[in-house]
């Protein structure tokens, strides 16, 4: 490694993945012994399903708990999630469904084209500090600032009610689904549509729709 934090070593024997005798590899370190389980589990699921995928067949597999494929527990969490449509028809547009958020279960796939002049989402960039960035002042890390970008901030607001109350959690995940169905509908139109796929008409496509989710968080 290049660079350390002055704990990692020290914080990696506390938590009992390192015992602090021989070679310090990271990525041995800090990769739960299980991870080749999660990926068989997922390779599993999806075999059963061979002659049927889709990309909700995708997305429910990225979702699953039960097989340790999402993974939310104090230590690891799924950070954002993707799945992409990449159709043999050339004359398709691929389609690539992003999150944005943590843990797939309590997230919205977005759908997101690749086009010219796509507009960019502030909503979903980390706030930008510039030369006051603790990680560029010296001493370096000596304040913590909040790195949560918007959509981030209103999937915990989500993520809170969920958790708090299960009546509301119930429905706010029921309409979440209904927000995402409706994405794939309007997808799955373009992918089946004759008529050649208008740039202009999907240049905005994610932005809108992280700003449907938050406004609908609020």
């Amino acid at each position: 490694m290049d660079a350390e934090h002055p704990e990692l070593r020290s914080y990696a024997q506390s938590q009992g993945w390192w015992t602090g005798e021989g070679e310090f590899n990271f990525s041995e370190v800090f990769s739960p012994v299980e991870d080749h389980l999660d990926c068989g589990a997922g390779k599993d699921s999806l075999e059963k399903q061979e002659e049927s995928i889709t990309v909700q067949t995708m997305m429910n597999t990225l979702r699953d708990k039960a097989s340790g494929v999402c993974i939310d527990s104090e230590f690891f969490l799924t950070t954002a999630s993707g799945v992409s449509v990449l159709p043999q028809n050339r004359s398709s547009p691929c389609i690539h469904y992003f999150t944005g958020t943590p843990d797939p279960s309590r997230s919205i796939f977005k759908p997101f084209i690749f086009v010219d002049d796509v507009k960019l989402v502030p909503k979903t960039q980390s706030p930008c500090f510039g030369d006051d960035d603790p990680a560029k002042k010296e001493p370096r890390f000596q304040e913590k600032p909040d790195r949560r970008h918007e959509l981030y901030k209103a999937h915990e607001w989500a993520r809170a009610i969920i958790e708090s109350d299960q009546e509301q959690g119930r429905k706010l995940r029921s309409t979440m689904l209904e927000l995402e169905k409706q994405g794939l509908e309007a997808m799955e139109e373009i992918l089946t549509s004759s008529e050649p796929l208008d740039p202009a008409e999907v240049g905005d496509l994610f932005y809108d729709c992280v700003d449907t989710e938050i406004k609908f968080f609020k």
